[in-house]
């Protein structure tokens, strides 16, 4: 009996364990059921919910500070951005000074015809495409790089002596940088002639007066005078970047460079995208400064670009309305180029300028 007895025990605890794994199941279930269903509520409340809409003058009162600091820089593009515009009407009239702006007679497309069935036209754009692919697509990379190595420095003396001498170049007029090009590379008695002539090659070449140096040494003079102004951006990005990623990864036995593609680029992606974006917006303008300066009667062929044609149309020729034709062809590409590279860069990197 006693045999029996504890046989039929066993059992019941078997069973009795077995029943509270089901109702520990059975509990875990439901909660999980209801979290899930106060969820969804709380989500489809969140979707039904609509703020209330302020009136722009209830706005006005409650945040007038911040629109008082905003009110200069409202006044300052209006004025000098936005007011000057209006003159665009320059390319569809036939400009004269007699009648002015407004009472010169309408002549429609007269102007962009006129331009796109020059023989100029193609040489111009080609030109300027090609300054502008130098400056904006094959320079943009360096600056990131060098934000990268100046991030790396431990020796925060040495960083700042590196980041001050990288920047310094940015402050310097065109005149001065092409002036000191001009010594460097001047034929005999240049710096870089000697040297080659110390070498044993021929120390005599006129640099500035061969084509096909032209984009060279434009790359070499825009690279060295931007890419520490423009590093600046990329590193403050990255100071914002959480240090705790650093630390786990560090953890991982992840060395630099790959801390560097797995974390600190994707972390500042958001202002690579829109310095790239406002990059874009300039592709078809060259920069009328350094161009002008670096033209010789060897290098016309390339160095005329549309911001130089408009240059000598304009300002040289006195053809107004034809000069602000091309720069509104220039405004309304880089728009269209701002536009669509924002879209693309809002759906890769989920960052763009609106």
């Amino acid at each position: 009996m006693d045999i029996f007895y504890s046989v039929d025990l066993s059992t019941v605890q078997k069973e009795m364990s077995i029943v509270k794994e089901e109702a520990v199941f059975y509990n875990g279930f439901i909660k999980k059921r209801r979290r899930k269903a106060m969820k969804a509520a709380s989500v489809e409340k969140a979707k039904k919910y609509k703020p209330k809409k302020q009136s722009l003058g209830k706005r006005l009162v409650r945040y007038w500070p911040l629109y008082v600091m905003l009110l200069p820089c409202i006044i300052y593009y209006a004025l000098i951005c936005y007011v000057p515009m209006a003159g665009s009407v320059l390319a569809f009239k036939d400009y004269s000074f007699k009648k002015g702006i407004w009472g010169s007679p309408w002549i429609g497309f007269k102007y962009f015809e006129t331009f796109f069935s020059s023989y100029d036209a193609p040489r111009l754009i080609r030109n300027t495409l090609t300054i502008g692919i130098i400056k904006c697509i094959l320079e943009f990379p360096f600056a990131i790089i060098l934000a990268l190595l100046l991030n790396e420095l431990r020796s925060m003396k040495f960083k700042k002596i590196s980041q001050t001498i990288s920047y310094l170049p940015h402050f310097l007029s065109s005149v001065i940088i092409v002036t000191m090009l001009q010594r460097i590379l001047a034929p005999n008695t240049g710096v870089l002639n000697q040297a080659i002539a110390a070498l044993g090659g021929d120390g005599s070449t006129f640099f500035l007066m061969d084509a096909k140096y032209f984009y060279r040494i434009l790359f070499s003079m825009d690279l060295w005078r931007n890419i520490g102004w423009d590093s600046i951006m990329y590193l403050a990005a990255i100071s914002s970047v959480d240090l705790t990623l650093y630390e786990a990864a560090e953890m991982d036995g992840c060395g630099k460079l790959k801390k560097m593609w797995h974390i600190t680029l994707p972390g500042i992606r958001g202002t690579i995208g829109l310095l790239f974006i406002m990059g874009v917006g300039g592709l078809l303008s060259s920069g009328v400064e350094q161009v002008w300066l670096l033209r010789t009667p060897g290098n016309m062929s390339l160095a005329d670009t549309l911001d130089v044609y408009v240059l000598r149309m304009g300002i040289q020729g006195g053809q107004f309305g034809y000069a602000t034709a091309i720069g509104l062809i220039q405004g309304v590409v880089g728009l269209v180029l701002v536009v669509v590279c924002n879209r693309i860069c809002k759906k890769v990197t989920e960052v763009g300028l609106w």
